[in-house]
This record gives structure tokens, C-alpha cells and sequence, in this order.
């Protein structure tokens, strides 16, 4: 007999390091509402994230850049009504933890507290160490992210493979190290090669989840939208569509379409009506 996700045993950061250990690849999706946080759950993932990355895919931005931390707040809400044994992680939103160590932990807080996370991500390697100890000082696990960090886009010049030079891949490596030493319990390592990720990964304690990064991570995260075809705007290098929602939504969105312009829908199996001597009853006391 299954178990249902609130059944099972909550997934604990512990847990997710152990499958390190253990060799046993990590499962990690992206959810930003109620009934998609159902589905991931149900599916058995070991963590959703709740990426900031709802900014394209669900807020239709160019970048994650104009995301707030209330909208990270609110679609957060929703995912940990929906997600009970999946580890819930929270991604700190632009300037959410640049300006001060003392706002980086009450926002970080903030995603506990408020909206029922269980760990945080936030983006950068050396620059952010004083952050990333503090929060983790204060009791909230926290998940760094390396490579790519969109959030940096600008600086990056684009949405670029990172790590290409001797140099960079050098400095990318000792990022990795110094986010270990300052008490992250997993990194993620985006658009970097395959080779450094799986250098990477084979030279550090902590787990590390790839996207973008190549098959030697220890675990690998999508964003939901691109697995499962919706988002057509542009479609990642990196990602693989499972599914082409977009074109069925389209299909089923045509057909009902078609059915209310020729009268087919609602048919009489989708309408309600009174009772004979019930409407007879309405129409005498409006004087027909």
C-alpha cells in the first residue's frame, strides 16, 4: 500500500547530506504555487525549491532581478501548504542579502518564520561568506549557489557558461571550499563544465546540485516550467522538456473555444436545473 507525501518522513537537511554519503543522487524541482508544490511532493522529490526564477516563468520578467521578497514570501506560503515531506528551500531574492549581514538574517528569518521554509539559497561565492555564517550563526540552513547566478546577470554579461578559463574554474573550486567552511550544507553549481562540476563535487563534504553542470553533481534541480514544456519564451541549453504542456494547454484552451462559440459546452451534463414543480413555484411569485 503507498503512503501519501504527509505520511512519509520529512526530509531534513541531514538527510540529503547523508545521500551524499551514501552516493545516491538528489532530487530537487522548482514549485512556486499550491497545486504544483502537490504534485512535486507526490512525486517524491527529496527538496523543492522555490526559486526566484518565478520572477520569468510565472511573473513574466526578462530576469529574476525585479523579484521582491514579498513575492518570494507569498509564493513560498503557498508551496508549503501544498509540500509536506520534500525539504522546502527558500531562495533569497536581489538585494536581499547584499546590503547588510544584520538584513541578510532577518530576511533569511523572515523565510522561516513567515513562510514556512526550512532552509534558504542565496547566490555568490567569497563575496558572501559573512552572510551566509551569520545566517547559518542563527539557526536557518542555507544552500549556496555558484556558477551562473542570475541575480549577477549584468555583471556576468548574460546568461553565459562560468568557469572556462584555468582562472575561473580555480576560483569557482575555492568558492565551493570557502561556502563549505562557512556552514552551507549544499551548494548549487549552474552552467559551469561538466568536468570542474564533477571536480567540484569530488573535492567537498556538502552535497552539490547541478543545473547546467554536467552528470557528476550529486544531485541535479530544473525549473518546472522548462521540464515540463510551459514556458516557451526560450528554452535553457540545459534543460530537458519531460512534457509539451504548452501545446496540449493550447489544444485543450482551442477546443473549449470551439464548444462555447457552437454551443457544445456546458452540455447537459455539466448544467443543473430545478425541478419542474420548483420552477413553476419561481415563475408564480415573479408573476409569470
Amino acid at each position: 500500500m503507498s503512503t501519501t507525501p504527509q505520511e512519509q518522513h520529512k526530509i531534513t537537511t541531514q538527510f540529503i547530506r547523508q545521500k551524499k554519503q551514501r552516493h545516491q543522487a538528489i532530487t530537487m524541482m522548482t514549485a512556486y504555487d499550491y497545486p504544483t508544490a502537490q504534485l512535486v511532493d507526490e512525486a517524491g522529490m527529496d527538496t523543492i525549491l522555490v526559486g526566484d526564477s518565478l520572477g520569468m516563468v510565472v511573473l513574466g520578467y526578462d530576469t529574476t532581478l525585479p523579484v521582491t521578497m514579498e513575492d518570494m514570501l507569498h509564493h513560498c506560503r503557498a508551496v508549503a501548504r501544498g509540500a509536506h515531506r520534500a525539504l522546502l528551500i527558500g531562495d533569497m531574492p536581489f538585494l536581499s542579502y547584499q546590503v547588510s549581514v544584520s538584513e541578510a538574517v532577518r530576511n533569511a528569518g523572515r523565510f522561516l518564520q513567515e513562510a514556512g521554509m526550512d532552509a534558504v539559497k542565496l547566490e555568490g561565492g567569497r563575496e558572501r561568506l559573512d552572510a551566509v555564517r551569520a545566517i547559518v550563526q542563527a539557526g536557518i540552513p542555507v544552500v549556496g549557489h555558484i556558477g551562473l547566478t542570475p541575480q549577477s546577470v549584468h555583471q556576468l554579461g548574460g546568461f553565459r557558461m562560468q568557469g572556462n578559463t584555468a582562472q575561473d574554474a580555480q576560483r569557482l573550486f575555492e568558492d565551493a571550499q570557502l561556502l563549505q567552511a562557512a556552514g552551507c550544507f549544499g551548494i548549487v553549481l549552474e552552467s559551469i563544465p561538466a568536468q570542474l562540476a564533477g571536480y567540484i563535487t569530488e573535492h567537498i563534504e556538502i552535497p552539490t546540485i547541478g543545473i547546467g553542470a554536467g552528470p557528476h553533481c550529486d544531485g541535479q534541480v530544473l525549473v518546472l516550467h522548462d521540464m515540463l514544456g510551459i514556458f516557451d519564451r526560450f528554452k535553457p541549453r540545459f534543460a530537458k522538456a519531460y512534457a509539451n504542456l504548452h501545446g496540449d494547454i493550447l489544444t485543450a484552451l482551442g477546443q473549449y473555444k470551439t464548444e462555447v462559440e457552437s454551443g457544445a459546452f456546458p452540455a447537459p451534463e455539466h448544467t443543473a436545473h430545478m425541478s419542474g414543480e420548483t420552477w413553476d413555484q419561481f415563475l408564480h411569485q415573479v408573476g409569470q
